[in-house]
């Protein structure tokens, strides 16, 4: 799921890939009343001793120190994994152009929406739970120093899709295709005269994923498969998904070769003509198609890229303006623990969420501003808990442990929850011996009530799901470890989102405003590995514009 990736989503439940944030943390202290609506959890804030918020150990003592540097050649607004990325593939690929980068960040930690938290034998993560190791992923790390602590999932475990009441798993290579029960032979037979071509032809429009999907491939591939898959990449409607722009790839296989299968081939074919790039021999070789982490959780990365920065991460530091320079170049005020502070910059990367770079380039550009404001960010809850191995129902055992990926629930299946991750299962060192870790994924663009919610009502909703499928009814209540509301998670990649982005990039370029760029989450894709793949991107954009633009 990539749920609350950079939050939604990261573990991946499905095999298909997409193409690719916040009230305080709090920790539960007494198990959960489930049977009295009114009992009420006592709780304590996440700066509580007992608990670990992982994070690096020089932040508040190095990074503190304000810089009275006046020019730079790049400053990266934001310090989540996307800025923090771009800025370390400055420093790795570029350090000839790009020597002097700055990293900015409102809060006092780095890490975005990635936040790890440590406590009485446990390890969980609050927003993203994972990543696919694709290489940019993998260089990434290893350029961290953190080759040794990644840890990898069974590629052989199983996903499984709440439906008709039972856990059903989700076939994980093409020979599973006729024996799974998850769709009908019916179903079948559409899904693949479909992705041969014989359906109706596209519609000369922007198509959402739910129309895409059932005119190529049937009702059922959509209602079974992808809807539930949308809820765990995007918390998404995908009634208002755009396919273009959520899951681009699959989109282009029609595109290109008139159907999905015809594009395959077609893909297939043009990758064969161009000779692969030899693979750097440094990299781990992830055996199969499995999502990752790294031993102390997600929030070793982001803690790792600031670590080495070293000074370059400025902390607490809080951006008031954007101002154009005569010569070309930008500079930037910031409010600091130590005052007020400005940098003179040739070039800035903008990485904060899209409603945030709104506000902030209102005053350079209005319709830049205009068509940042309209990204949508639904609301979306994280909540870690934990049961005893033998609250989970037998039939869900395998060899007499709960093992698999974790669980994705169709809205249609009358279950609040959008998704489980067995988080135990998935990952070692995540739980204490007989105990099994759940995280779960609850609100989304279809539920934004959750905001509403308790954090016990939430656990409580959390709870009533789990036990109509996954948790023996007359167990023990579960342990809750923490509960994390995103009022506004994942940017949704609606239909037009793409229009819109042109739109803001447009309106910066007309306005005289180059050098300045758009990055993060809603530009990329919101995949950890996808926020990655940009950074590399970004920063190779950036390197262009200062050695053939920028004046020197």
């Amino acid at each position: 799921m990539n749920t609350l990736t950079d939050l939604p989503a990261q573990s991946l439940l499905l095999r298909p890939r997409p193409p690719s944030t916040s009230p305080s943390s709090l920790f539960y202290t007494l198990p959960l009343a489930r049977r009295n609506p009114t009992a009420r959890i006592r709780c304590s804030i996440a700066e509580d001793s007992s608990a670990t918020t992982i994070s690096p150990p020089h932040a508040a003592a190095e990074h503190s120190s304000s810089s009275s540097s006046s020019n730079v050649d790049c400053v990266v607004v934001g310090g989540g994994i996307s800025g923090l990325c771009i800025a370390q593939a400055l420093a790795t690929k570029h350090s000839d152009v790009v020597p002097n980068v700055i990293v900015t960040e409102a809060r006092d930690r780095v890490g975005g929406n990635i936040i790890t938290v440590e406590r009485d034998g446990y390890l969980w993560e609050e927003g993203p739970n994972s990543f696919q190791p694709s290489d940019s992923m993998l260089t990434m790390i290893v350029d961290s120093g953190l080759k040794d602590d990644i840890v990898l999932g069974d590629p052989n475990s199983p996903r499984f899709v709440l439906w008709n009441g039972k856990l059903r798993p989700v076939p994980s290579k093409p020979a599973d295709l006729p024996f799974f029960d998850l769709m009908s032979i019916g179903g079948k037979l559409r899904a693949g005269f479909g992705a041969l071509g014989i359906r109706p032809p596209p519609p000369g429009r922007e198509e959402s994923v739910e129309e895409f999907v059932r005119r190529n491939l049937g009702d059922e591939v959509f209602e079974r498969l992808i809807e539930p898959f949308c809820s765990g990449v995007y918390a998404g409607d995908p009634s208002k998904l755009s396919m273009k722009a959520a899951f681009g790839k699959v989109w282009n296989l029609e595109q290109n070769g008139g159907s999905i299968i015809g594009g395959t081939f077609k893909a297939i074919q043009e990758r064969n003509k161009v000779p692969k790039p030899p693979r750097d021999p440094s990299l781990p070789k992830p055996k199969g198609q499995t999502v990752g982490s790294l031993r102390k959780g997600l929030a070793m990365l982001p803690n790792a890229i600031s670590t080495r920065l070293g000074g370059k991460v400025k902390l607490s530091w809080k951006l008031s303006s954007i101002s154009k320079l005569d010569n070309g170049g930008y500079t930037l005020t910031y409010e600091t623990p130590q005052g007020l502070v400005s940098l003179q910059s040739k070039s800035v990367i903008m990485t904060v969420p899209s409603h945030i770079a709104s506000s902030l380039l209102r005053p350079l550009s209005a319709g830049a501003a205009d068509a940042l404001s309209k990204f949508y960010y639904p609301p979306v809850a994280a909540v870690s808990i934990s049961y005893p191995k033998e609250a989970i129902r037998t039939e869900c055992l395998i060899n007499g442990e709960l093992k698999g990926f974790g669980q994705l629930h169709p809205r249609s299946q009358g279950v609040e929850t959008l998704g489980t991750i067995y988080s135990s299962s998935l990952f070692p060192d995540r739980a204490p011996a007989g105990r099994v870790l759940l995280l779960n994924y609850i609100g989304g663009a279809t539920n934004p009530g959750i905001l509403s919610k308790t954090e016990s009502e939430l656990i409580e909703a959390v709870d009533r799901d789990l036990r109509k499928m996954l948790i023996n009814p007359n167990a023990k209540d579960p342990l809750p470890l923490g509960v994390k509301v995103w009022p506004q998670a994942i940017p949704q990649f609606l239909i037009g989102h793409f229009d819109l982005l042109d739109a803001a990039n447009a309106a910066l370029k007309d306005t005289g405003f180059q050098g300045l760029f758009l990055g993060g989450n809603y530009v990329s894709g919101v995949a950890l590995g996808r926020c990655v793949e940009c950074a590399y991107e970004v920063a190779a954009e950036v390197t262009k514009f200062l050695s053939q633009v920028a004046y020197k």
